[in-house]
């Protein structure tokens, strides 16, 4: 970690589309280094609160912050991960990583930009793939070059919007478990928009509930007080210890689950 401030903060923010709102007044704040997830019906407006951190859509009334700074636009301390992972067809996986590297990080030279591609590939395990163009790459591993990507820039705050939403249950939970070890690695403070509730319960330190729009508003915040690290558990299938922590965790995370939807199948 670094003593540089990472916090985020929505102030009263709104957003309007001509006379719809679409966020009612909404105030959040994420910590230094927190994980949090939003959870919400579709169409609430997850991903305009993720635009508007990103400096992708200004807030009609309010201010977002982010380390401390009012967000007027997008910025290499905000890194960004989308579904379908925006990748360049005619650069390979390295390329689309050195791009991003050119115009966040320009002082690092030609040599510089290749070795740090180079070793965010090969921590989301793509040494190998290098040089393929994402036609030659599977779903996966395309998203795979998109975290690689972030990370690479260094942001302060890292911003996933549904990243694993395409993929199969088994590359997703494949990936949730890459990503959980980079930013336990990274402690980089992360907002990840999902409509899977073990997702969410799975990275996060907190999850935040919308209401359901027109002028939808965060309507829970919600912690999720399970220990880290989570990717060796996880990835050991739950059995991170003797037979009565398993137990425990496993009750509270039903219990969690049953929270959450809950809390979701109020807002249909």
């Amino acid at each position: 970690m670094t003593d540089r401030d990472s916090s985020v903060v929505l102030d009263a923010v709104t957003r309007s589309y001509g006379t719809t709102t679409v966020i009612a007044p909404t105030s959040v704040t994420v910590g230094d280094g927190e994980f949090v997830s939003v959870l919400g019906p579709s169409g609430c407006g997850k991903s305009t609160i993720l635009s508007m951190v990103a400096g992708l859509a200004a807030p009609s009334t309010g201010r977002v912050l982010a380390g401390g700074r009012p967000v007027r636009g997008p910025g290499p301390d905000r890194g960004m991960v989308f579904q379908d992972h925006a990748l360049l067809p005619w650069r390979t996986a390295r390329g689309n990583v050195e791009f991003g590297l050119a115009s966040a990080r320009p002082e690092l030279t030609r040599a510089q930009r290749r070795e740090v591609a180079d070793r965010h590939l090969a921590r989301v395990g793509l040494a190998r793939a290098a040089d393929r163009r994402p036609a030659r790459l599977s779903g996966g591993m395309q998203q795979r070059v998109g975290l690689a990507r972030a990370f690479a820039v260094d942001p302060e705050i890292l911003l996933l919007d549904e990243p694993f939403g395409a993929l199969d249950a088994l590359t997703r939970r494949e990936l949730q478990l890459q990503l959980l070890e980079v930013w336990e690695e990274s402690q980089r403070t992360v907002i990840m928009v999902t409509h899977d509730v073990d997702e969410a319960i799975l990275l996060s330190d907190r999850v935040l509930v919308m209401s359901a729009g027109p002028e939808s508003t965060v309507i829970a915040d919600v912690p999720v007080d399970l220990p880290r690290p989570r990717h060796t558990v996880a990835g050991a299938g739950g059995d991170g210890g003797g037979g009565g922590d398993t137990d425990r965790r496993e009750r509270y995370t039903a219990g969690l689950r049953r929270e959450l939807l809950g809390l979701l199948q109020s807002q249909h």
